[in-house]
């Protein structure tokens, strides 16, 4: 139905962009992408993409609104081109908390932001992890949201950690967490916490299992300004816990996540390359499996017309 892929890459995450590139064996076609000293941006193809089928690489880092925008401007651009389909790649959604009314006066932001991609023209989307299952109803068009799941377990599988227990640092993670419980073949145990304002933050109230002795690793969809991380470390240091792993798919690392990490207690940070980690934020501790190999599959079956799920036994 569509000629060949075309990948292009936003300015988001180059490295990642490069990483599925290679993996495919496609090179990255060519673009300009400038900011005027207005702020206003601007997007040029190097080359024709009529008729092709358009990978958009582009995940959502800070600067957040600059990428979003730069995302569908660069859509928009390829739509006008007479791209045979557009697909955007998006490791990480921004927004995704704001998925509901939870609040008097409140938007469901997750919402407008996927009808402006699909207004952009945008007619699939490849994503990791949301933060809720839910968002993917609020696209109109199909897309794929697949999981570092498995690539992070199999990480904690090989390290083979002895007396090892999973604990979610949300009760609303707990499918997850379980999920991450019984390919490790460990128990879990839960931190039960309640939110105490919109910037976050969070107390923690108890834990819910047996960590005490206990290598706990901590599972987590992302970590933001680390507050939920930092609580969660200290209650299960409280009820005796050995040595603490923390896992988590999107590293966020807004401020003051780093300082608060860097104090924490905690042997290793296991995360992904869903969002590129700056260098003056990368701490000894943190480990990072990358997504690309997997996006590039994924991309490669899309292309094909093949299925998926298989690449998880699904």
């Amino acid at each position: 139905m569509y000629g060949g892929i075309k990948l292009f890459s936003g300015t988001s995450h180059p490295a990642l962009a490069q990483e599925i590139s290679d993996y495919l064996g496609v090179p990255l076609s060519g673009r300009e992408i400038i900011k005027f000293p207005n702020e206003n941006l601007f997007v040029q193809l190097h080359e024709s993409v009529r008729g092709q089928d358009v990978f958009l690489i582009q995940t959502m880092c800070s600067p957040v609104s600059d990428n979003i925008l730069e995302l569908l401007i660069a859509i928009d651009c390829l739509r006008r081109d007479s791209a045979g389909r557009i697909t955007v790649v998006v490791p990480y959604l921004a927004y995704a908390r704001s998925d509901k009314k939870d609040q008097p006066r409140v938007p469901i932001t997750a919402r407008l932001l996927a009808d402006m991609i699909q207004i952009a023209g945008a007619d699939r989307y490849i994503t990791v992890d949301l933060h809720a299952g839910q968002i993917q109803g609020f696209f109109s068009i199909p897309g794929d949201e697949i999981t570092a799941f498995h690539i992070l377990n199999e990480y904690f599988v090989q390290k083979n950690l002895e007396d090892a227990v999973i604990v979610t640092a949300d009760l609303g993670f707990a499918k997850k967490g379980r999920n991450f419980a019984a390919k490790l073949q460990v128990p879990m145990a839960f931190v039960e916490k309640r939110r105490t304002g919109n910037d976050a933050s969070s107390e923690v109230l108890t834990v819910i299992g047996d960590v005490e002795g206990k290598n706990v690793i901590i599972v987590d969809d992302e970590i933001s300004t680390g507050g939920s991380i930092a609580n969660t470390v200290r209650v299960v240091k409280e009820h005796g816990a050995r040595d603490i792993y923390v896992s988590c798919s999107h590293p966020v690392l807004a401020p003051p996540a780093i300082e608060r990490l860097r104090a924490l207690p905690v042997k290793e940070i296991v995360t992904t390359n869903t969002l590129p980690i700056p260098p003056e934020r990368m701490l000894p501790n943190i480990k990072v499996l990358s997504v690309g190999p997997l996006l590039a599959e994924v991309i490669r079956r899309v292309h094909e017309g093949r299925s998926v799920g298989e690449l998880f036994n699904e």
